[in-house]
């Protein structure tokens, strides 16, 4: 009766008939060949990606991509949510930068306390950096993203009241500011490994371009803000900033997705060793080295505080009035904008290899013209046209990072990259005053031009002239 049944089947069809339920039509060698897995385990430069469980349906990819691809950017509400928390934070950081110096010129008049409350500041941010990076690859990252927002609510909020109540001493803006650092400096690696988990590969760099829009909009917004805010009342910047991390807390709270990838976290015991391993691991890799080391380089002549300096002090020398010197300043910080609103762009458009290399030699090129042009006004945009290409280069940077680490190294190679790029600024700003107060004007740039050329070296390798786009990078 079977044989049959399945000749009326192929005489109707054409075809054989389905296997029925639980048996697998292929051959036995088709069936029980093992077909290629993800590699899984302790390699750092293993994909991520969990295995589907067996006989049970897929895992989603990240950001809930389909059979039709990954929907844009834009519809992504966990990634939007978490971008949304971090401009919060960012604002609120941004402005209590300015708070603070602010709040001690009111308070003792003394511009050596401001300027020791700046360096506190960044000091502890990049300590902090380490610990969040290590925090990020063992403990539940929404857990401290939570934690570090409640707390700088908390601070925040204490210090505000204290504030509307009287008077503070010193030690005591030291001591908030100082703290409200170290969660900043805590939660940022934590926020950017867990980018990973919610974007799919292909739109890693275009995360990663949306990420820097969200670092200079704060950037821009911060100061003003944190004016205004302190021209109502010397509280008011604080308790403003404790809002933004009440709003930044309950925005965590609306991702759904898990911000890491599953099983279990790092096991091995919490040793310094453990904390500095971002650091071994950016020595080894054959892409992340080369880049990493322009962009310290670059640092160093060209952090932004330190480009301003140098163009401030210049100015007047010459004798521009202040507004001359506002707007100048205001063209060379626009350029970072204007390049972290077209980042996304450019990186469709432009092979990163050339980006990058653009990126390198436009910097000495343009402290040379820096040190020949007479008009304050063409310095600020000179100056612009360098911090355009600072967007594009460091989502390509960062894309890399979520594209060819594992979840479970994120953090820690995070916190290592925002410690070299925070310990690099400090000093090239101290190097700008140092050289100018020694040689003038024309010696800063040729200085800039010096360190920024010999770190575009790092450019002309064969590994840099060979990139690859973040979203085609195969890990080895």
């Amino acid at each position: 009766m079977a044989a049959d049944q399945l000749r009326q089947h192929r005489a109707r069809t054409g075809r054989r008939p389905p296997a029925p339920a639980g048996v697998d039509p292929r051959p036995p060698a088709a069936a029980d060949a093992p077909g290629p897995r993800p590699a899984r385990g302790g390699d750092p430069l293993a994909p991520a990606g969990p295995l589907p469980p067996a006989g049970g349906p897929p895992v989603d990819p990240p950001g809930g991509a389909g059979e039709d691809g990954p929907p844009p950017l834009l519809r992504n509400r966990d990634f939007q949510a978490l971008w949304s928390s971090r401009f919060l934070a960012g604002l609120g950081k941004e402005s209590g930068e300015v708070a603070y110096p602010l709040l001690c010129l009111l308070l003792s008049g003394s511009a050596a306390h401001a300027g020791a409350i700046g360096a506190a500041q960044v000091a502890a941010t990049m300590v902090a950096a380490l610990v969040g990076g290590s925090l990020a690859d063992r403990a539940d990252r929404r857990l401290v993203l939570l934690c570090c927002d409640l707390g700088r609510l908390v601070l925040l909020g204490v210090f505000g009241a204290v504030l509307l109540a009287g008077g503070v001493a010193f030690p005591a803006v030291l001591a908030v500011a100082v703290c409200s650092s170290v969660l900043m400096g805590v939660s940022n690696p934590v926020a950017m490994a867990a980018v990973k988990q919610l974007v799919p590969p292909p739109q890693v760099a275009d995360a990663a371009a949306q990420n820097q829009i969200r670092f200079f909009t704060t950037t821009a917004l911060g100061a003003p803000a944190a004016g205004v805010l302190f021209h109502l009342g010397r509280a008011f910047p604080f308790l403003a900033e404790a809002a933004a991390y009440l709003l930044s807390a309950v925005l965590v709270l609306c991702i759904r997705r898990p911000l890491q990838a599953p099983g279990p976290r790092a096991r091995e015991p919490w040793s310094l060793r453990g904390v500095f391993g971002g650091f071994v691991f950016l020595a080894r890799h054959p892409v992340l080295r080369p880049m990493l080391t322009w962009i310290v380089g670059f640092n160093l002549a060209f952090t932004q505080t330190g480009a301003f300096l140098a163009l401030i002090a210049t100015a007047e020398s010459r004798g521009a009035d202040h507004a001359q010197i506002g707007l100048t300043v205001s063209l060379a910080g626009a350029g970072g904008l204007v390049g972290a609103l077209v980042s996304a762009l450019v990186l469709r458009r432009v092979r990163p290899s050339a980006l990058f290399l653009a990126a390198a030699w436009s910097a000495p090129v343009c402290a040379l013209a820096l040190a020949a042009v007479p008009d304050v006004l063409s310095m600020g945009l000179l100056t612009g046209c360098v911090f355009a290409l600072v967007p594009c280069v460091n989502a390509v940077f960062h894309g890399y990072i979520a594209a060819s680490v594992t979840d479970e190294y994120q953090g820690r190679v995070l916190g290592a990259v925002t410690f070299l790029c925070l310990v690099s600024q400090p000093v090239g700003v101290l190097g700008v005053g140092l050289v100018f107060e020694a040689a003038g004007p024309a010696r800063v740039f040729l200085a800039m031009a010096a360190v920024s050329g010999l770190a575009a070296l790092s450019s002309l390798s064969p590994v840099m002239r060979g990139l690859p786009r973040p979203g085609d990078v195969t890990v080895p």
